[in-house]
């Protein structure tokens, strides 16, 4: 193999697909990156879990295929002087790789080794702009469960119904929803759940372009598709929450909040609250404002913030992160909040949550 490129666009595509190779693996070909010199260079990443390949211009001028290890190949190409990459390997797997005057020369493995990426046998796709899709994961991404006890919910709920499209994050304590309309489905109404660190991948891949991402959907397996990248993952099987019967149809308290001022407020509030000394924000929403109320074995903090509406006095208590999490997310400059539970049963969970976060 012997081809050459302009080393950003390796760089690129190296850190790209990196994100996908294995820490630590038995498998020594799994921590490192695939070379394969074809019409174009395509490197790629898999850790038997997901697989990122992305294929970037070169000049081929002896077409092969090579594995290096990811992380010192990638620091090597990230400190290479600027200009024009050479890399060429031989039957042993001797690789050597020129770039002005620097030169390296090392051994690679062998491209048999490398595990074969899973192909998607899809039939259904979805396609709608990269801004777009990367909006939706962040916007729902921060609520995704880090626990193992639950598998099914470390992944986000993509459903399909006719021309809308919904994401759902749910880790037991909060759920994140976004849907958005879609301008091209092939596919009959469905519902599959992908793994959140593939997601956070497809999230950094996505720019504010309005070039089309395209989701393919198989029976085991989900690509991205974006731009020259492909995001490959396993799905997530398990029955998800049924989110529709634990969003209310109907609120008795509507109020509305400018979002960098409320975060500011909780921001402030929260600064009292520590891992050892954690403790809700205590809420009492009345006629055009919202008392903010913190007491931790710290001290005691409170601020108020103005608002649209009255919440009638009502007093209810949030995990200060989780509101962050939530406000961050919003993407809009005015934030609404509903309540549909009497001031009574509000009370009541807030004074469980803060018995339970004081344990």
């Amino acid at each position: 193999m012997k081809i050459s490129c302009e080393k950003y666009i390796l760089q690129s595509a190296c850190t790209i697909a990196s994100r996908a190779t294995a820490s630590k693996s038995p498998i020594p070909a799994l921590e490192g990156l695939l070379l394969q010199a074809g019409i174009d260079l395509r490197v790629t990443g898999y850790d038997l879990k997901k697989g990122i390949y992305t294929n970037i211009a070169a000049d081929i001028a002896e077409q092969g295929s090579i594995v290096v290890g990811a992380r010192f190949f990638g620091e090597m190409i990230r400190r290479l002087p600027d200009g024009i990459v050479t890399i060429s390997s031989d039957a042993n797997n001797n690789v050597n790789v020129k770039c002005g005057k620097s030169e390296f020369n090392f051994m690679g493995i062998s491209a048999q080794d490398y595990p074969e990426m899973p192909e998607v046998d899809a039939l259904n796709s979805i396609s709608l702009p990269r801004k777009i899709l990367g909006e939706m994961i962040n916007q729902t991404i921060f609520a995704v469960s880090d626990s193992d006890v639950r598998p099914i919910y470390t992944g986000t709920l993509f459903e399909v119904e006719g021309d809308e499209l919904t994401l759902v994050s749910v880790d037991g304590y909060r759920l994140a929803l976004r849907r958005e309309k879609l301008e091209k489905a092939k596919m009959e109404n469905c519902s599959f759940v992908v793994p959140g660190s593939a997601l956070s991948d497809v999230e950094r891949i996505c720019s504010d372009s309005e070039d089309m991402a395209e989701i393919s959907v198989g029976s085991k397996h989900i690509s991205f598709s974006i731009g020259g990248t492909v995001v490959v993952s396993r799905r997530l099987e398990g029955e998800f929450l049924n989110y529709k019967k634990s969003i209310p149809d109907s609120f008795k308290y509507e109020v509305k909040v400018d979002r960098g001022e409320f975060m500011s407020t909780i921001d402030r509030v929260s600064l009292i609250v520590s891992e050892k000394n954690s403790s809700p924000v205590r809420m009492n929403i009345g006629d055009g404002s919202i008392h903010c109320l913190c007491v931790t074995p710290i001290g005691r903090a409170e601020d108020t913030c103005s608002c649209e509406g009255d919440g009638e006095g009502l007093e209810i208590g949030f995990n200060d992160r989780y509101l962050k999490d939530a406000l961050k997310a919003a993407g809009c400059d005015t934030a609404k909040s509903v309540l549909e539970l009497p001031v009574e049963e509000i009370a009541a969970r807030a004074d469980l949550e803060l018995e339970q976060a004081q344990k």
